[in-house]
């Protein structure tokens, strides 16, 4: 299975919900884990993989950003890459029949894919993550509010956060509760929210001001 979509959509956090519903062994690693300087240590790395998670079957294996090591050959040459990328297409699909081994992959840079990589057989089904639209919304706002004081209903929250992904929504609440904080209060209002709403997105503002002898 590849996960893809935009960043902050939650293709590491259903990941995670998938492992710990399966009740199987659960091996994670990033992308960016097997690319090393040596030559020889990547395809060594993913062959202990697939070994330990063959040991253990029924077993998923989670590679998180997949881009890191999966990317088109040709062009730049990376020979440690392409060793790399070459084990991965054989233990996913080699002679040996790895019954009983998942991989869950996730990556937002899926035009970047080796076409190998994604052929049927491999990585047969992808499912996109979409930014959350307004019922997901409330619903992750509900999840991050639940042991918050709040005065705020979700709805009026979601209708604020159009274009949020679920990190960002995740860092909303945090930011607003910050806020409230600064403001010495217990209880988090919609102001908190208003606040920190264009620092979450848009990133912190900068205030110009003259002081009357600067003007």
């Amino acid at each position: 299975v590849l996960l893809y979509g935009p960043p902050g959509t939650g293709k590491t956090l259903l990941a995670k919900a998938v492992a710990g519903e399966a009740g199987v062994p659960f091996y994670s690693i990033s992308g960016s884990d097997f690319v090393e300087m040596f030559v020889g240590v990547g395809a060594s790395r993913v062959r202990d993989l697939f070994r330990q998670a063959k040991e253990k079957s029924p077993s998923i294996i989670f590679i998180d950003e997949i881009d890191a090591v999966g990317k088109s050959r040709g062009g730049t040459r990376n020979d440690e890459r392409e060793a790399t990328l070459n084990q991965l297409l054989t233990e996913m699909d080699g002679f040996e029949d790895n019954s009983g081994v998942i991989v869950i992959a996730a990556t937002n840079r899926i035009e970047m894919i080796d076409e190998a990589l994604l052929r049927s057989g491999r990585f047969d089904r992808r499912i996109f993550l979409s930014m959350p639209d307004f019922n997901d919304r409330v619903a992750i706002l509900n999840t991050y509010l639940k042991d918050k004081n709040c005065e705020v209903v979700a709805e009026d929250i979601a209708k604020m956060s159009v274009g949020f992904s679920g990190a960002a929504l995740s860092t909303l609440v945090n930011e607003a509760a910050i806020n409230a904080l600064r403001n010495n209060e217990s209880v988090l209002k919609i102001r908190d929210f208003e606040a920190v709403l264009n620092k979450v997105l848009l990133g912190k503002k900068k205030v110009l001001s003259y002081s009357e002898s600067e003007k």
